[in-house]
């Protein structure tokens, strides 16, 4: 029998079988905006079209050159597609479950609520700007915080000019929402 239908060992399976979706409260929507769903899709489009075609020819390439156990291409190559089916796995549950928001809909734009691009003043009148969005999508390099966020919970629902308090490790810390915008998309 080919090497290539044989069993992995139980430490290879476990690991591909832990794709369970990132932490999110329970009972909670998997919010996202139409630009995070989006990057979702074109994402596992990526994985689906162009990587995984690329490693499975790889990995068959390797398979016909002999013997498997020594074979650093063959194995990288399994391992690299377990990763790769994983990962699919992971954007396909999300992408299901996901509830895309438009914030460009958002009616009440005097409030924070999800999409807002906030702008807040800390205690020593630092100001900074953070964008509310979906767990999939947040990357605070880019000024994007989750709705779950400690930030976006102290944000939501606040209006310009009111005074939140954000929990923080040091302790609570006062800050003031500055400015509110919606992107038009």
């Amino acid at each position: 029998m080919s090497k290539a239908f044989t069993k992995e060992t139980d430490a290879e399976i476990e690991e591909v079988e832990d794709d369970t979706p990132s932490p999110q409260p329970t009972g909670t929507k998997n919010y996202i905006t139409p630009r995070g769903f989006r990057a979702l899709q074109d994402e596992l489009r990526q994985l689906r079209r162009v990587e995984r075609p690329k490693v499975v020819e790889t990995v068959a390439w390797a398979a016909g050159n002999g013997d498997r156990s020594e074979n650093g291409d063959y194995i990288y190559g399994k391992k690299r597609l377990r990763e790769i089916d994983k990962r699919m796995r992971f954007l396909l549950k999300r992408l299901e479950i996901a509830e895309v928001v438009e914030p460009s809909q958002q009616k009440n734009r005097e409030q924070v609520f999800f999409g807002a691009t906030v702008t807040y003043a800390d205690e020593d009148d630092n100001e900074r700007t953070v964008r509310i969005v979906g767990i999939d999508e947040a990357d605070t390099a880019r000024g994007e915080v989750s709705w779950i966020s400690p930030i976006a919970r102290a944000l939501l629902k606040a209006r310009e000019g009111d005074v939140v308090e954000l929990r923080t490790p040091a302790g609570p810390q006062s800050i003031e929402v500055v400015a509110i915008a919606y992107e038009d998309v």
